[in-house]
């Protein structure tokens, strides 16, 4: 379809025309996912859907506790701090952004009256400003009320360097004044097609102006509300111990009505992802399990327990492992990994392409993930206008052999390689999780085969995901030679997820590690690029620039793509969830509930 045809349906369905589902079925039959084909309405303006999910409950509470499986167990409530998303989740229970992307990419308001289009006057056809309508009567915990104040100074806190908070990127570049005590306007430097970032999912929760403001800035880390938040949420703060419980009590002022629905949350963490499913599929113990990074072959004997039954939600979420391009042994100014140093071994782009050959991607779909997770060569994978056609993977020791033959890495006397008396051992890190060691020894032993020898390293994921700037197993600090994770994408737009690669973005002592870009790569037409895709209007050439951003770090082997992650979530069989794989899983809690 050329351009010319597709602005005009695109107006057909602002004038009325065109039916939004009939848009959205005839951008699926070009190829589009549903969500693209929402996200292409939104860039033009044009007002969202209203949500096709019917609750029932017809008052608030009665529904008891709800008793939530984290097995990666929270370890702090400050979501502008939380670099993992189980610190984001736990965060999601008490604090709300101005609105929320469903499973079909639409953007549903939550403290927002209404999501900004042109038809209600809060986008301009520039792309330089939005105009958010708060909801009225909205109060915080302890009863303050909440107002345009309350953005104004999130926007301030997050901006900040000296607050090193996480979301940084967000709000830097944007400017947020207040129109009146209900109303905010979001002012960009440029052009901006994707606008729904700033105090939007899961970066956009909104803080108490009263609470945070006298600990802005430096003191940041000491504010008490980082542990006891009072946010606008469904579930009002009970009880906190960090990588143990997280518990919440009904808030009897929550502005939906009718909700919620449940008396008391409690998400308990620790464990593994085995065992949290076990607790939800087979014996009913818990209502939910969230990430169930389980061998697939596991989650299906358990649902025939009859209890409950894995939910899998397609996303962007992408299991890969990045290769340290620094040296995580040298420290300088305070720090190791440090940008001022090269890796003795991954600076070698033949090393870097022969330990891509020797990542046995099939085998770890087929083996391991199954329904669960689909190999792939790339970072960016859905939607599926972003999917670049331009990767391949391929699995090949023989072929490994010879790179690393050519390239002057040589067999020693013990069969390991090595070359100006540096041999190949590396440290390969992540979290504990069966399906990750048995990815580890998959990759471990195709890289025993070409002469590398890999030491595995297994971090808790209550400190390998933490925020915590003392310790140094945390994969912020990525001190080790690799590491494998899964990142996850929270909006239907790729404009947040690809900024992991930006040279601004590196994870550093200098922002207490809470910078994006883990991996460290720096690459000026990488930078250029993003530079370029923020600012340009036109949905297919944006298009055509994200599948470029993916192709430069996959090409340059700086990041290996192991398997395309649906998100995976065990609930029982009563329990009814508004699960997306754009946002946080408990961005729809209100609307959770439990059958008859």
């Amino acid at each position: 379809m050329h351009e010319r045809e597709l602005r005009h349906l695109i107006e057909d369905v602002r004038e009325g025309k065109l039916a939004r589902r009939g848009f959205i079925q005839q951008m699926v039959g070009l190829g589009l996912s549903a969500p693209m084909a929402s996200m292409l309405l939104m860039h033009a303006g044009v007002a969202n859907a209203q949500a096709g999910f019917v609750y029932k409950p017809t008052k608030r509470g009665g529904g008891g506790a709800l008793k939530a499986l984290w097995w990666q167990g929270a370890t702090l409530l400050q979501p502008h701090f939380a670099t993992g998303t189980k610190d984001q989740e736990a965060s999601r229970i008490f604090y709300e952004p101005l609105g929320s992307w469903d499973r079909d990419g639409n953007l549903v308001p939550i403290l927002a009256a209404e999501v900004p289009s042109r038809d209600n006057g809060g986008l301009t056809p520039d792309g330089r400003s939005v105009i958010w309508k708060l909801r009225k009567g909205v109060t915080w915990h302890d009863g303050q009320p909440f107002t345009a104040d309350d953005c104004v100074f999130t926007w301030e806190y997050a901006k900040d360097p000296a607050t090193a908070a996480v979301t940084n990127g967000v709000y830097k570049d944007v400017t947020v004044s207040k129109v009146d005590s209900h109303t905010v306007r979001v002012t960009f430097a440029k052009a901006t097609p994707f606008w729904a970032t700033a105090f939007c999912a899961t970066e956009g929760m909104i803080l108490p102006k009263h609470l945070f403001g006298p600990y802005a800035g430096a003191k940041s880390r000491e504010a008490p509300a980082n542990l006891a938040p009072v946010g606008t949420g469904p579930y009002v703060f009970v009880e906190f111990k960090p990588g143990d419980i997280v518990r919440g009590r009904l808030n009897p002022n929550y502005h939906m009505p009718n909700r919620p629905y449940f008396d008391t949350i409690e998400v308990k963490g620790g464990g593994d992802a085995v065992s949290a499913a076990r607790a939800v599929l087979q014996t009913g113990e818990y209502d939910y399990a969230w990430n169930l990074q389980v061998e697939d072959e596991v989650l299906k004997r358990m649902e025939a327990g009859g209890k409950g039954k894995a939910h899998v939600v397609p996303s962007g979420d992408v299991e890969f492992i990045l290769l340290n391009p620094t040296d995580p042994l040298a420290e300088v100014d305070g720090e190791r990994s440090s940008v001022k140093t090269t890796h003795f071994a991954f600076s070698d782009p033949a090393v870097r392409a022969a330990m891509a050959l020797l990542c046995d991607r099939r085998s770890i779909q087929d083996f391991i993930y199954g329904r669960t997770g689909m190999a792939t060569s790339n970072f960016l994978n859905n939607p599926a206008k972003f999917r670049s056609p331009n990767t391949k993977f391929e699995f090949n020791v023989q072929k490994a052999n010879q790179m690393l033959d050519a390239a002057g890495w040589k067999r020693g006397s013990d069969g390991m390689r090595e070359k100006g008396g540096k041999k190949m051992k590396f440290v390969y890190q992540t979290s504990i999780n069966a399906t990750r060691q048995k990815a580890q020894a998959i990759v471990k032993q195709a890289c025993g085969k070409a002469g590398i020898e890999l030491e595995l390293k297994s971090v808790t994921s209550s400190v390998f995901f933490s925020s915590d700037v003392a310790n140094p197993d945390t994969y912020g600090k990525f001190y080790a030679d690799m590491q494998m994770y899964t990142t996850t994408m929270n909006q239907p737009d790729p404009e947040r997820f690809m900024d992991q690669y930006l040279t601004k973005e590196v994870s550093n002592k200098g922002n207490k590690w809470q910078g994006r870009n883990i991996v460290r790569y720096r690459n000026p037409e990488y930078d250029s690029t993003y530079a370029q895709a923020e600012v340009e209007l036109d949905p297919v050439k944006r298009a055509a620039l994200f599948i470029k951003l993916n192709d430069l770090p996959v090409k340059d082997n700086a990041v290996i793509p192991l398997v395309s992650r649906p998100r995976v979530r065990g609930a029982g069989h009563k329990l009814v969830t508004t699960l997306t794989g754009w946002d946080l899983d408990f961005s729809g809690l209100p609307n959770w509930y439990r059958k008859a």
